[in-house]
């Protein structure tokens, strides 16, 4: 496996994700390739920030009337916290995707045509209401995917290993 995509969201875990994303990937001297995939803007008005990896939420910086703004000021702020993630990861060369659309597909089809051997994402315990909601993104990859899925199980709460 020498491309390893790692799949990271704004939850608190992602920071745990990345850095088992990236042992690995130095472990086989893999080039490593940090993603995320941004939702409609109603999404993130919804979330609760807490810094993670340096990266502390943007929500307060845009204004939601405005949707292209809006969209394109998601888009910076993406690629702000990947290029957070990868000082935090000590590594000037791993390359980063912002992409838009549906989780799953989206990170299904940034790993395709060669350019990953392995998916690293990690998996939200969910229960209640959120699970009726919310779509199970890792269950939906592993079942797209035509490479090997790495899923790092998260427990509620849990933040960093």
């Amino acid at each position: 496996m020498k491309k390893i995509l790692i799949a990271l969201d704004y939850e608190p875990s992602a920071e745990m994700i990345a850095e088992t994303g990236y042992k690995i990937a130095t472990a086989l001297n893999a080039e490593i390739t940090l993603l995320h995939v941004i939702a409609e803007p109603a999404y993130y008005s919804s979330l609760d920030y807490s810094p993670i990896m340096g990266y502390s939420g943007f929500m307060d910086t845009i204004d939601p009337a405005l949707t292209d703004t809006v969209k394109d000021d998601i888009k910076k702020m993406a690629q702000e916290f990947l290029e957070n993630s990868k000082k935090h990861l000590g590594n000037d060369s791993i390359k980063t995707i912002v992409t838009e659309g549906s989780f799953a597909h989206s990170i299904v089809d940034a790993s395709e045509g060669g350019m990953a051997d392995l998916i690293v994402m990690g998996s939200h315990n969910r229960r209640g209401l959120d699970k009726l909601l919310m779509e199970n993104v890792a269950e939906k990859v592993i079942h797209l995917s035509k490479i090997p899925v790495l899923v790092i199980p998260i427990k509620d709460g849990e933040k960093n290993g």
